[in-house]
């Protein structure tokens, strides 16, 4: 099936921590090449997952939307576009970081992690200690994104962390097309994950990227979710 994202409002809704700014940047280039009209929700770290919804509800009000987002913003849109089949043009998923219950997966416990040691240690202790043990590129954005969602950034990993995706038998029932991006060497969104939502969904494909590529330019993200969305 032929993807038309021309002249279709697609919402992107940020990975856990993240922020507004670095999904512009990972998307906005390759959508505005296809013609997509890109709207790019703030999180709201009080109300994490409820305000990523209330934003694809309010988009899709005047018609059908496309959807999609960074990890635990990827896992909300898709389970958006299963509950609104009618609605949703296409999912553009960006490292899908786990399938179903979040369980053991690296990035929920990565996230419970993380806010334990920010109510524990603080914002400024936390923030280096992240940017000792991160590539450079992901410690800038981070230390940006987590200054601005303080003092409730623990509040919106710990949501997160316990957020259900979908899961493959829900996936199977995904009737808009899906668009995956994973990384070959991202322990933290295991490649695996992207590779069951492709194979559970009826109309999806995968391309994949590095953590260096992603790095040296963010819109490789983007690029590789409408990639994937061009085989199909």
């Amino acid at each position: 099936m032929a993807v038309d994202l021309r002249g279709v409002t697609t919402v992107l809704l940020p990975g856990t921590g993240s922020d507004d700014d670095y999904v512009y940047r990972a998307f906005s280039g390759p959508l505005q090449r296809v013609g997509a009209q890109l709207v790019t929700p703030r999180p709201q770290p009080g109300q994490l997952i409820d305000g990523y919804v209330a934003a694809l509800d309010t988009a899709a009000a005047t018609g059908r939307i496309g959807v999609g987002g960074v990890s635990i913003g990827a896992a909300v849109a898709a389970a958006w576009a299963l509950a609104h089949p009618d609605r949703a043009v296409a999912v553009l998923a960006a490292l899908p970081a786990w399938t179903g219950a979040p369980g053991s997966a690296p990035a929920a416990a990565a996230a419970r992690h993380s806010a334990a040691q920010l109510r524990r240690d603080g914002l400024a202790a936390t923030t280096t200690q992240m940017r000792v043990s991160s590539p450079p590129w992901l410690a800038q954005e981070l230390t940006r994104s987590w200054h601005a969602q303080w003092p409730q950034l623990p509040d919106a990993m710990e949501e997160a962390a316990e957020y259900v995706a979908p899961s493959r038998a829900e996936l199977t029932r995904l009737a808009a097309p899906l668009g995956v991006a994973a990384a070959v060497d991202d322990p933290i969104h295991p490649l695996q994950v992207g590779v069951d939502w492709v194979s559970a969904a009826p109309h999806a494909a995968l391309h994949v990227v590095t953590l260096d590529e992603i790095g040296a330019d963010a819109a490789a993200l983007g690029a590789a979710c409408l990639a994937a969305l061009g085989e199909l």
